[in-house]
């Protein structure tokens, strides 16, 4: 007991020491010695501005005593964009003055990264401050803290508990905060298109009226203090406690922002695409570099989708046509889409279904681990568990996506599966999203950046683009396939499918945001090409609408990583060694696909 007390205020002492460091820096504004301390610091800097991302990591309980991060939640305002835009200044400042000759090897990759990084973030700052939407259907403010309480703090004490009351009762002072950009945006003419009004509304209106044992963070808190040594007279002060903070304060919250939706919905944009807000046109470029990572234009990228969706067609084409599909006088889209209806493809709809259909994806994932060993140099350390996405949100949520397990191992990775819609989730796809979301796609890439020790806490946490990581779930995608993980012809066809739904993305994203295509032509254009549900047309079109620019790097990351592997068979012929390879494209974070493209000319020099 002695030992770990010792080594507990340890710890505390070590990061007290670290933050009181951080604060003679600034009071004296001295130019650090190495750039990976600068970027360090800058890190700890921002951890300890946001209580989310604190919890997030999981293993920082310790500090709370200093921090109180535990029992606190951000409060936005819109004055701190103007900080935020000074802060990124001094940063690119100070990393333009490091020599770029006396920095290693691996630091000169970091200074490229946060320089590429702090501009991108400095022309949003300066140029698009309000060119967003902090209420939206899938990942609006009402959403993301409901689902930060319920999902990611932990519970397994009595100060556990409170702290948790204690967030929620910082729900209504939140989006009061947040009211205050909601209204800057009103005074710029920025308002969301018509459609997120109507689902957001109908999300508050849920979320306020939810039944105490069914509202969300009720019912979470009381499974989580069940599990606990707190004793049962406690459980149930403590879930009073809660009952009157939702009322008082977390409904009051909701019922703010709902007042705001309503008031406002009347000015709601009568157009979907980013390129309809100011200077629209130039944003879009903007997300286009941030989410991609390249300096493709709209145009060179709609190009890209218009040809990928071509050839993936054509490979479904022959697959379907080999199975007896009239592919003469039907389209890959409208037989798949068939498919789709097919009942001998989809679960029987009983009360179970959901816990049937997430024990067949953690089979799916734990078959993808025991064969991908002969693809990695090492995997991963963290499980990853398979669970339904949250009932408040899954009429609006993606088909799956994937939460970081903690660093200290107290949280595993998470895919999260939106079963919300029996023909969402065809047997025939359900491999191709396992190895997306899961093995070896998200959970192999994220947990094995967050397990190498290798990285500096900049290149672990401080940067991260989707052109990386879901280039590499996409990719991941392909890999399985060639490895023997989906030999059923159906399988291979719901893998296509999903890389042709990437493809569209393309097609899709810049024909809103760019070339003015409405909301209702893209929604056709891909139930068309994809044979996707209604449903799932809907969702990932308005997904796309709120989120520009991200969906296009999924394809493009894909793209440039397969090049990259071919280039090195190509260069290296019987040398070429695919672990070898992964380990190129892996062991460096999540960087930009510039230096992805330089890690493996660097292997394959190495390699010669």
């Amino acid at each position: 007991m002695l030992s770990r007390i010792i080594k507990s205020v340890g710890f505390m002492l070590v990061w007290a020491l670290m933050l009181l460091s951080i604060y003679l820096f600034n009071l004296f504004y001295m130019k650090p010695v190495s750039i990976d301390h600068y970027l360090g610091k800058e890190i700890i800097k921002d951890l300890t501005n946001s209580p989310e991302y604190m919890t997030y990591l999981g293993n920082l309980d310790g500090l709370d005593w200093l921090t109180g991060h535990n029992s606190k939640i951000t409060i936005p305002n819109y004055e701190d964009i103007a900080e935020d835009l000074n802060s990124e200044k001094r940063k690119l400042d100070i990393l333009t003055r490091y020599n770029d000759k006396a920095l290693s090897p691996l630091q000169q990759t970091t200074k490229q990264i946060a320089i590429f990084d702090t501009k991108n973030n400095i022309q949003e700052l300066e140029d698009f401050p309000l060119h967003y939407y902090p209420l939206n259907q899938i990942g609006g403010a009402h959403l993301n803290a409901i689902e930060f309480l319920s999902d990611m703090h932990q519970i397994d004490s009595y100060i556990d508990a409170k702290n948790y009351i204690q967030r929620a009762s910082l729900f209504d002072e939140s989006f009061e905060g947040l009211l205050t950009i909601l209204e800057r945006q009103a005074k710029e003419n920025i308002y969301a298109p018509d459609f997120v009004y109507v689902h957001v509304i109908n999300q508050l209106d849920e979320l306020m009226n939810h039944s105490l044992e069914n509202h969300p963070l009720y019912s979470q808190f009381v499974n989580k203090i069940s599990k606990t040594d707190v004793s049962e007279e406690n459980q149930k002060a403590l879930a009073k406690e809660l009952e009157e903070v939702i009322n008082n304060h977390v409904t009051r919250g909701f019922g703010l922002l709902k007042d705001f939706m309503v008031k406002t919905q009347k000015y709601a944009n009568t157009n979907d695409g980013i390129w309809s807000l100011p200077n629209g046109d130039e944003y879009y470029q903007l997300q286009i570099r941030s989410y991609t990572t390249t300096d493709y234009t709209a145009n060179e990228i709609h190009e890209m989708g218009v040809n990928e969706v071509k050839r993936i067609s054509n490979r479904m084409s022959e697959i379907l046509k080999n199975l007896g599909y009239d592919t003469e006088n039907k389209s890959v889209g409208q037989i798949m889409n068939d498919l789709n209806e097919d009942p001998k493809f989809l679960y029987a709809d009983t009360p179970d279904r959901k816990d049937i259909v997430v024990a067949d994806y953690t089979a799916m994932v734990k078959e993808a681990q025991e064969v991908m060993v002969d693809y990695f140099v090492t995997m991963p350390k963290a499980d990853v568990i398979v669970k339904a996405v949250p009932e408040y949100s899954e009429q609006t949520a993606a088909g799956g996506y994937y939460q970081s397990p903690a660093l200290d191992g107290s949280r595993p990775g998470v895919f999260y599966a939106n079963l919300y819609d029996i023909k969402q989730t065809p047997t025939y796809s359900m491999r191709t999203l396992a190895y997306h979301e899961a093995t070896p796609g998200h959970h192999h890439q994220i947990a094995h950046s967050l397990e190498n020790e290798s990285l500096t806490l900049y290149r672990r946490f401080g940067y991260r683009t989707s052109a990386f990581s879901e280039g590499w779930a996409l990719y991941s995608e392909q890999l399985a396939l060639e490895a023997g993980l989906a030999s059923n012809k159906y399988d291979e066809l719901g893998i296509l499918q999903s890389e042709l739904f990437r493809a569209v993305r393309l097609v899709v994203d810049t024909g809103m945001h760019h070339k003015k295509w409405s909301r209702e032509k893209a929604m056709d254009y891909m139930k068309s090409k994809t044979g996707m549900s209604d449903t799932e047309v809907r969702v990932e079109i308005e997904r796309y609408l709120v989120w520009p620019g991200q969906a296009l790097s999924y394809k493009v990351g894909m793209i440039k990583m397969l090049e990259l592997r071919n280039k090195a068979m190509s260069d290296l012929g019987s040398k070429f060694d695919i672990k070898k390879f992964h380990s190129a494209v892996l062991d460096h974070g999540i960087p930009p696909l510039f230096i992805v493209e330089q890690k493996i000319d660097e292997m394959i020099e190495e390699s010669l």
